[in-house]
């Protein structure tokens, strides 16, 4: 009962604050694209500076609502390394308590700016920036949260000044980096306990950055890390919104993203439509593009196959980088269709958790039954706080590995041999992808569920052609020992078990009848 305790006096805390605050409309601050705080013209040449360093820095002042906030608040900008393994910078805002009994501890908070625009960027829109296009003011209520309990909270751009979105690598070193920014900025000891936590977009950022953390930056004492609403194999996601009123406008500005991302030009993959929505989309928030296209699929945006986006797509699945997360971890999804919160798979993150049980990580699983992705997060946030708070108060992480079940392969999509490395990658090449094998009920492994509709696609077809509804959970026939249903595809296999079939697609309810 401690943290939610710890968290009834934070809101308190927060509460009493913001009244106190003198009621002075503030001037919007100056846009991160005419900002030269964002750039660097150091005599040094960035390759020669370490991750992490602070490159400049300068006191602003937090806004909601047009007010000023009350809470002392630093920005930094600093060196970090982009997706393709090259220098770049971006900026971090660093929020320290008014009052704080726990000694420098860090709480590393990833919001969820799914931005192509940088008038997105937490630093812009926690100054008041931006205020009717962007997830800031809500998610500056629940970083309040954690100032008021007394940690310094740093909210990193970690899409970088590209605009990267969902460049898993590159965000979740920008969130390293952040930290041994904000480290390195306080002064703070080599021990300081940091934390991490991010829902949506910013869990892309803080789940990379737990699997990356030992190899890319192992000094760092993080102690746990929450990621709710867990995109973990964006090519099942793709799949997932595709024809969906409200998030099928994700489709290409992922596209536009990664190609920036990973210096890739998709353009010649492009249909006329194709070019026209990602020149639409290419400078703007999530709020603005996400629910614009309804109906709106992959195919409809390109010529035909595009071996290069599976290959893009294949380096983004979570859990593939060299070694596991060292940390605890809690790993939350929403499910109100049977396969997931709309956006995010349910089978995906249980599948994520799985595998890190299995290499010995303390992984909590959550799965928020009947709740879409935008209702989730409020479960997730309390569950965040607790879990983050209880592992700086040192008790043990016990984990709910006993407990997962059913997942879904998150084996990666089939890709010719010519196009296994995009162009102009070079750091990201040479990481082999783990053995992803799940056993799974009947022996069915996860080589004989990678999914059906992406080799249609690599046909020709469409990736995921219609968006799944309800996957049947009714009793296993009697002629089967079990079956699986895999809730992205819609397909049902079979196991080859006694009593069941050879392992066989079907697109009924049930397994083919035994041919015993």
């Amino acid at each position: 009962m401690l943290p939610r305790t710890i968290a009834a006096l934070a809101c308190a805390v927060v509460i009493a604050t913001t009244a106190a605050t003198a009621s002075q409309a503030l001037a919007a601050p100056l846009p991160p694209s005419q900002d030269p705080f964002y750039s660097y013209a150091g005599p040094v040449p960035l390759a020669q500076i370490a991750p992490g360093t602070v490159l400049a820095q300068r006191p602003i002042t937090l806004s909601a609502e047009g007010m000023p906030l009350p809470a002392t608040a630093e920005q930094v900008l600093y060196r970090t390394t982009g997706e393709r393994g090259q220098p770049t910078v971006t900026v971090t805002t660093i929020i320290k308590p008014l009052l704080s009994l726990l000694g420098p501890k860090i709480i590393a908070y990833q919001t969820a700016y799914d931005a192509l625009g940088a008038q997105c960027d937490p630093s812009y829109t926690l100054q008041g920036g931006n205020p009717s296009d962007t997830t800031a003011q809500a998610e500056a209520a629940l970083i309040a949260l954690y100032v008021g309990a007394g940690f310094t909270v740093t909210v990193p751009d970690y899409e970088g000044t590209g605009l990267d979105w969902a460049a898993g690598q590159e965000s979740g070193y920008g969130t390293l980096d952040a930290i041994r920014a904000t480290e390195n900025y306080l002064q703070a000891p080599a021990n300081t306990q940091v934390g991490m936590v991010g829902y949506s977009g910013g869990s892309i950022a803080t789940e990379w950055a737990s699997e990356l953390a030992p190899s890319y930056a192992p000094e760092l004492d993080i102690v746990g890390a929450a990621a709710g609403g867990v995109p973990v194999d964006p090519a099942h996601n793709v799949g997932y919104v595709a024809d969906s009123g409200e998030w099928a406008g994700v489709i290409p500005a992922a596209l536009v993203s990664l190609s920036r991302a990973f210096g890739v030009d998709l353009s010649g993959y492009l249909s006329a439509y194709g070019r026209q929505v990602t020149s639409q989309v290419a400078g703007e928030c999530i709020q603005s593009f996400a629910g614009a296209y309804p109906g709106l699929t992959l195919a409809k945006l390109l010529t035909g196959p595009a071996p290069v986006l599976a290959t893009i797509l294949n380096k983004l699945i979570m859990g593939t980088s060299p070694g596991q997360p060292s940390a605890p971890l809690l790993l939350a999804v929403g499910n109100d269709d049977w396969t997931g919160d709309g956006i995010m798979i349910a089978s995906d993150v249980a599948a994520l958790a799985q595998q890190y049980c299995r290499e010995g990580v303390p992984v909590t699983f959550k799965e928020y039954g009947g709740l879409d992705h935008d209702m989730a997060a409020l479960p997730f946030e309390a569950d965040a706080f607790e879990f983050l708070v209880s592992r700086f108060l040192g008790l043990p992480a016990t984990g709910t590995c006993a407990s997962i079940g059913l997942v879904n392969s998150l084996a990666p999509l089939p890709v010719p041999a010519e196009h296994l490395q995009p162009p102009g990658d070079g750091q990201l090449a040479d990481r082999p992808l783990r053995d992803r094998r799940l056993q799974l009920p009947g022996g069915l492994d996860a080589e004989r569920r990678v999914l059906p509709a992406v080799r249609q696609f690599h046909q020709g077809g469409e990736l995921g052609a219609a968006r799944p509804t309800a996957a049947v959970t009714g009793a296993t026939p009697p002629d089967c020992a079990t079956w699986i249903s895999n809730r992205v595809t819609k397909i049902h296999l079979c196991p080859n078990t006694p009593g069941c079939a050879t392992p066989a697609r079907s697109t009924g309810t049930s397994c083919p009848s035994s041919t015993a």
